[in-house]
This record gives C-alpha cells, structure tokens and sequence, in this order.
C-alpha cells in the first residue's frame, strides 16, 4: 500500500483517485487524506476520514468530484503508530503561514518525538508529524522565510539529517506553489515518477490505490509524481509516459509546475537546472557558407518570377565579408531591402528552362560570443511586460499569436503561464526554460509535419522539426506578450560525424526565434538544440514567420511541371588566407 502519493502538474488537471483499499473484504487503513489547491488559490481543500468504512462515501468524492482540479495534489494512507484514530491525527496537516496554507504528510515514523522548537505554531494532535510539521514552520518563522523559494536548503537539509537521526523522514512539504520531498536517509524507498506528453490515456496504481490523471479529460500536461511505491501502469500510455526512478537516500528535491527545480544529495551536491541553461562565453567565428539549390522540370518553364532570401544579415553582432549569388537562367532582377531589413532579390525570368540551380556564397563573421552580457549595468525584466505606446506600435507585428480557434489559444496560453509561474515571473529564465523545454521533450522527427501543421498540433504531438518547434515558440512568447520574431539561417554543427544527431541540421537551412528582450535588444533562442544562439548560428532572414523569411520562394506562369526540388547547404570553418 502506498503510504505518501505527492503530485506537481505544469497547469491544472483533474485526476481522478479510487481508494481499493475501502472496497469489501479488505484490511482498512487507519485513515486517508487528500489534499489540493484548487484554482491555483493560496488556500488548500483537503478531503480527509480517520477510522473510514468500507465504501466510504468521503472516498467517492476523490474518485467523482469535478472540483477536485489543481497542479497540486497531496494524498496520504494512515497505517497509524502515532495518537488515536482522529482527524486532528490524520494526515495531511495543514498550516497558515506568509499569506497561504502549507500542507504536509510524512511515511514512517519517529522512534520519539522531536525536540520542540518555540514559536508560533503548536500541534493540535499527537503525531510525530504534525510536530516536525510546527517545528519546522517555527524555524521558517525565525528566519524569515515567507514561502518555499526563500529557504536555504544547505540550512533545512541540516535540520533533516538530524530528524532523520530518530526515524524515518520520508516526507513532503508544500506552500501551494513548490513541493519540498525529502528521501529517508536510512534507505526507506521514495520513486519519482516523470510524466512526459504526448498521451491520451494515464491510469496507474496498485491493489490499494488507483490513479487516472485523465478520467475527466486529457490534457498535453508534464508531471512530477513521488510516491513511497512505484505504482504500476493500469491503462492507457502510462507505460510509456510515465518513468520512475528510486531517489537516492537523502535526496532532497524542489517541484514546481511539474518540473525539478533543485535537487540535492546526501553529499550536498546541488544540480539546479536553470543554471545549465545559461551557455558560457564563445569565441568568435568565420564561416564560408554555400547554400546551393536546383529546381528540375519535367515540362519546362517558360515564364516565372522569384524572390531570394540568402544574403546573410550585416549588423554588429555578424559582419559579411563576401556574397556572391549565381542563377543560372538569364533574369532581370532588382536587388533591395524589404521591411523587415532582409536583403532581397527579386527576379523575373522569361526565358525557357528545365533546370534552375542558385548557389548563394558568402565568407561571414559571427560575434556573438556572449548573449547574456548586459553590460555593468544588469538588466532584468518580470512578468507582465509593460510597452510604451510607440514601442507596440513598432513591436505589433511580432506581438500577434497565429490564428488558431480560441480552445487551442486558451490551453497554449495555460501552458505558456506554467513557465511563468515555475520560474517566479522571471522573464529570462522563463523563456530559457520554454527553449530548454522544447528541445528536451519535442522530439525531433523529420517529415512528421507539414508547412501547415500548426502551433498547437505540435503541442500536442510533441514532435516536428525545426521549422515546428519555432512556431511553438513564437506562439507562447506572443501569449505572454513578448516579440518574438522567425529567424532563417544556417548552424554549424562541427566536423561530419557518423552521429545523425549531430549532422541533422548539417544539410539544410535552419530555423530558430528571435526574442525582443526590454532594454536589451533582440536575442536569438533555438529551441531545436535548446540553446541561445552564438557563434554556430549564421543569420539570413527574419520576419513574423516562415513566409517572410522563407529563402527561396516563386510562382510559374507558363509552363512547368513534374518539380524536383534538391538543396544542399554546407558550413564550414573559414580557412585563412582564402576569400
């Protein structure tokens, strides 16, 4: 039986729990608890029964309750060492402190109580938990810690290696936003459970306790599921979406939004996954770049018009020393910018052919060596984003989501908020979080969609391509009302190499966002590789989308037929002495 079941969601799901262990002829347990924040509300619900009969009538609301919906979830089965069969004795406890409700629920138990410690909150019951519970919320007292983002953990694991010298501390501790676990010291098992969209159906437990995350509907939601006993798939995709791993004794780890936020071992290593996202000062870099393309005809074209976007861009940050842009059919052509400062070719050819090949060489210099460095003065930004007048009327343009039907816009704006709320408002580390996010659980799966698959069916099906996993980008960030804009270049991905990972984007243009950070400028975020553009990135065109910055686009107005279509793109380092 599953003692301790904690749950931490990207948004807000329903699940629904049934209690097998009520059902006739099985040995009751000493009480159960759940409990929630519903609506994201700083205040917990909690549905508890000491002492609860067969069938229990309580334990129906936990299956059917349509209220029951929160990125929260705490449950706890009472096999009781601790105080009568009560509900001041059955977990879990709630208390009141910095302007919202603290909930926690703890497996095993204390050989004694522990020493208390003097403050403002006094156990009502007789459990060994409910005194570690006020101690350590007397201590958060003390220190001035209002919410879980405030704690030292170096400080609080200290306090639990000494608890856990009298018993065993498997426990969680949750303020409503994070959820603080930590694994007993002395082996007691604790398994966290990742779950990954995509999914339809998650139903797991065992013979006392079954979940279904997806009985009142399904949601493309990430999860962080702890539970003393790796629960077994049920139903569903749940053996394939849902992966465990024991903690290691001591683990002590920080949830919010259904992500990892900190974790820390019994050596006091600390891996804080925000940090690894921030990429290390580069060098800067030469490249020569060909990008060559041939158009094959059956059935000859004998007038057509094209526009070429393969200029790369000239600014400070990426100086062109050479362009040189052949077409081997005859053509008038103008050469310009267009407004969104691509240089442009625009081409009429009225001359028969059956192949066209256009081959765009330049020798480019990449200095963007460092995109974090702000200067001496450090800028930071927070949720909501607040434009000047005249700065959204320039900025509208890359402020706009896709037109998709409002459902789709509603759930990817929920989804958009989990990155927010997960990363304290934070308008930097949320969007290297959303890069960091996509590269990570998006897999990269060559003609799995189509210039119209959309923002939203790549949510969902949690795979595309290069081209796809920018449009997600841009469509969250616009949701969140950062300018966010379609950049169409190429990367360098280093030396052939026999790895498909590390050559596929080698033969072919690549795609990635640029975002319009306040007081900073325009950054560059590719979230195929969930990294911040550098010194590997050449840029060419940018715009509101693929279309206005696609590289070479045209119509046919006689002729033509039976198309073939061959690109070919390679970038290499620039040898000295060459032009």
């Amino acid at each position: 039986m599953p003692n301790l079941l904690a749950m931490s969601f990207e948004g807000e799901l329903a699940p629904s729990f049934t209690l097998d262990c009520l059902n006739p002829g099985r040995t009751l347990p000493d009480g159960w608890g759940l409990g929630y924040y519903p609506a994201g509300e700083p205040s917990v619900s909690i549905l508890k029964e000491p002492a609860p009969p067969q069938a229990s009538m309580r334990s129906q609301l936990a299956l059917a309750w349509e209220q029951v919906e929160s990125s929260l979830f705490v449950l706890h089965i009472r096999a009781a060492t601790w105080g009568a069969l009560s509900d001041a004795n059955t977990q879990p406890f709630s208390r009141t402190w910095g302007r919202r409700d603290w909930l926690m629920a703890h497996a095993g138990s204390l050989d004694r109580k522990p020493t208390e410690v003097p403050g403002p909150f006094e156990p009502v019951g007789s459990t060994d938990t409910e005194a570690i519970f006020c101690g350590l919320l007397n201590r958060f007292v003390e220190y001035g810690w209002r919410n879980l983002a405030d704690i030292d953990l170096e400080i609080v694991t200290e306090w639990f290696g000494a608890l856990n010298e009298v018993g065993e501390l498997t426990m969680c501790l949750t303020d409503g936003r994070d959820l603080l676990v930590h694994a007993d010291r002395r082996g007691a098992p604790l398994h966290l459970g990742t779950l990954t969209p995509p999914y339809e159906r998650i139903a797991f437990g065992d013979d006392d306790l079954g979940v279904d995350l997806t009985r009142r509907g399904a949601k493309a939601r990430k999860g962080m599921i702890v539970c003393t006993d790796q629960l077994p798939a049920r139903d569903g995709d749940a053996g394939t979406a849902l992966v465990w791993r024991q903690l290691a004794p001591g683990s002590l780890l920080v949830l919010r939004e259904g992500a990892v936020i900190t974790e820390t071992s019994t050596g006091g290593a600390v891996d804080t996954p925000r940090e690894r996202r921030r990429p290390k000062r580069a060098e800067p870099c030469t490249y020569d770049v060909t990008h060559r393309t041939v158009y094959k005809y059956v059935k000859p074209v004998e007038r057509s018009t094209h526009v070429l976007r393969l200029a790369p861009m000239h600014d400070r940050l990426q100086n062109v020393r050479s362009h040189e842009l052949t077409v081997s059919v005859p053509s008038q052509f103008r050469d310009y910018e267009d407004v969104f400062g691509n240089r442009v070719r625009r081409m009429a050819i009225e001359t028969e052919y059956s192949e066209m090949v256009i081959e765009s060489k330049s020798v480019v210099d990449v200095l963007d060596v460092d995109p974090l460095g702000f200067g001496p003065l450090r800028v930071t930004s927070a949720f909501p984003l607040v434009w000047m007048p005249w700065q959204r009327q320039v900025l509208d343009p890359y402020l706009l989501p896709p037109e998709l039907p409002e459902s789709e816009l509603g759930e990817l704006a929920e989804y958009a908020m989990s990155f927010v709320k997960r990363n304290e408002s934070d308008l930097l580390d949320t969007l290297l979080d959303i890069n960091h996010t996509i590269f990570r659980e998006y897999s990269y799966v060559q003609n799995s969609t189509n210039l119209y698959t959309t923002a939203f069916d790549v949510y969902v099906n949690r795979r595309g391509v290069c081209q796809d996993f920018t449009n997600v980008m841009i469509c969250l960030a616009r949701l969140l009302g950062v300018p966010s804009r379609y950049v169409c270049g190429y990367i360098y991905t280093g030396p052939r190499h026999e790895n498909p990972d590390n050559a596929r984007q080698s033969e072919a243009s690549h795609a990635w966002v640029q975002m319009y950070l306040p007081q900073v400028g325009w950054k560059g975020f590719d979230p195929t590789n969930g990294i911040l553009t550098q010194t590997d990135h050449v840029r060419v065109a940018v715009g509101r989308n693929y279309l206005d910055a696609t590289p070479t686009s045209g119509t046919i107005y006689v002729g033509g037929g039976g198309e073939t279509l061959s690109v070919e793109v390679t970038v290499e380092p620039h040898q000295p002495g060459t032009t």
